[in-house]
């Protein structure tokens, strides 16, 4: 890895992190993008779990206080089996099928979750809410948009929301990092110290992010987290249909 190159992750890493201490998501998105055009798509994966899990735990510390750890429990379960079932039939990830993946995601933010009732305080769909990021973490690198439909209508405040999301997804990204752990630990020495200069950089992030987040309201909050992904996700689809043509 060239040195512009890894001057180019340290800013990206900030950025994505200090977008995802601010909305929950969209950073890691952003994040894997880049990161598929420098790796495999499993080492990417690998690579972005490994930031993410960095980035994820200390918002998740920063927000500790914040975290409905009953919500979490169940949350965990789920990741648990879906990681189970992908592990038994022995999951590849494509890059077309990410990339379209991961661009209609945004659909979600969109959904009329009032009338799908949705409410990841409740232990059932806060089950399947662990389902669909456990599985949708490791087939596809990332889950944000899907957890935060099940957040939406709880009557949990924005802070709360942020830090119990940022704890199941450190536990999603940890899941997703031993799943491809084999690409993983292919990498040369030159990446493997570009992650540990990520680290702290990802920590700081967050931190700024959830300065920022502290300064929001819940209906900004909300309305930006919708544009930005939906943003995102647009480039993501316009990539893998054009890989397909």
């Amino acid at each position: 890895m060239t040195v512009v190159i890894l001057i180019g992750m340290a800013v990206t890493v900030f950025l994505t992190s200090l977008l995802s201490g601010i909305f929950g998501m969209a950073g890691g998105l952003i994040l894997l993008w880049v990161l598929l055009f420098l790796y495999p798509v499993g080492t990417a994966i690998a690579f972005h779990g490994i930031i993410q899990m960095v980035s994820n735990g200390s918002r998740a510390r920063f927000s500790r206080a914040y975290i409905d750890y009953r919500i979490l429990g169940i949350l965990c379960l789920g990741v648990a089996v879906s990681a189970a079932v992908l592990f038994s039939v022995n999951y590849v990830p494509d890059l077309v099928v990410v990339l379209i993946g991961v661009g209609l995601m945004p659909i979600l933010v969109w959904l009329p979750v009032k009338r799908l009732q949705l409410d990841a305080s409740k232990p059932l769909h806060a089950f399947i809410c662990g389902l669909f990021s456990g599985a949708l973490t490791i087939s596809v690198g990332v889950a944000g948009p899907t957890v935060d439909i099940f957040f939406i209508r709880t009557q949990m405040d924005r802070r709360k929301i942020i830090a119990t999301k940022a704890s199941i997804q450190t536990l999603s990204h940890l899941t997703k990092v031993a799943f491809y752990w084999n690409a993983a630990s292919g990498l040369p020495t030159s990446d493997w110290i570009s992650i540990l200069l990520a680290a702290p950089i990802a920590i700081l992030g967050a931190h700024v992010g959830n300065g920022i987040l502290q300064k929001m309201t819940d209906q900004n909050f909300r309305a930006w987290t919708r544009w930005v992904v939906t943003g995102v996700g647009a480039v993501y689809f316009t990539q893998g249909l054009l890989k397909l043509i």
